[in-house]
């Protein structure tokens, strides 16, 4: 078997595992943000229970980097697998996986594979917006002038932020909470872009259909 076929069958085997330890990291992580008060031994839990979730993400992008054979070429050719890990909050981007499969099957579109980017792309915003308003939170809460003092605040500033509506009436004043507005603004640019291309391909071909189905007069 070729690397690529093993790749693609480590991914085919791992995809959902990861997945779900994703989403236990993003877990473990809330509850550390939205519950200061825990007490050491919880705390200590949560922690674990991170790092874990990330050791995991570390020993699949290893297993990659071996099966690929590509050497440091792997860093630059798997840019998105290699943010993941620098930055586990990101792990829902890998779900952008699916517009590869678009790409390949651009010949012969199909409305399963257009519903499938608009799923994927609608579950990252959420995910990703839930780990930024975490984020955001966390960096906020307790800076000098910050306007973003509750979760609440947090999650507001992110739909708003997301959506590329940008209010105004809340925003980050810390350096780390500037970079992750940044970052979920490219996010959402891209996100609403990949959606609404999907979705408006969609809308064509359902009625290029319903014009094939009119007899001629």
């Amino acid at each position: 078997m070729s690397n690529d076929g093993r790749m693609q069958s480590w991914e085919d085997r791992t995809e959902i595992p990861l997945t779900l330890v994703s989403l236990l990291f993003l877990a473990s992580y809330a509850v550390r943000v939205l519950d200061p008060g825990l007490s050491p031994q919880w705390q200590d839990f949560w922690l674990a229970v991170t790092l874990a979730s990330w050791a995991c993400f570390a020993v699949d992008y290893a297993v990659l980097f071996i099966l690929s054979g590509q050497g440091l070429r792997f860093i630059k050719h798997h840019g998105l697998d290699t943010l993941v890990l620098v930055l586990p909050l990101l792990r829902p981007l890998r779900m952008v996986r699916v517009f590869n499969a678009v790409q390949k099957r651009r010949a012969e579109p199909t409305l399963t594979v257009q519903a499938r980017v608009i799923l994927y792309a609608s579950l990252t915003a959420v995910l990703l917006g839930f780990a930024a308003s975490l984020a955001v939170y966390q960096s906020e809460r307790g800076a000098p002038g910050a306007t973003i003092r509750t979760f609440g605040d947090a999650v507001w500033w992110c739909c708003s932020t997301l959506s590329t509506v940008g209010y105004g009436d809340v925003a980050p004043v810390t350096a780390r909470g500037r970079v992750v507005a940044a970052g979920l603004m490219a996010c959402g640019l891209a996100l609403l872009g990949a959606v609404a291309g999907s979705f408006s391909s969609w809308l064509v071909q359902a009625f290029t259909r319903e014009d094939e189905k009119v007899p001629p007069e």
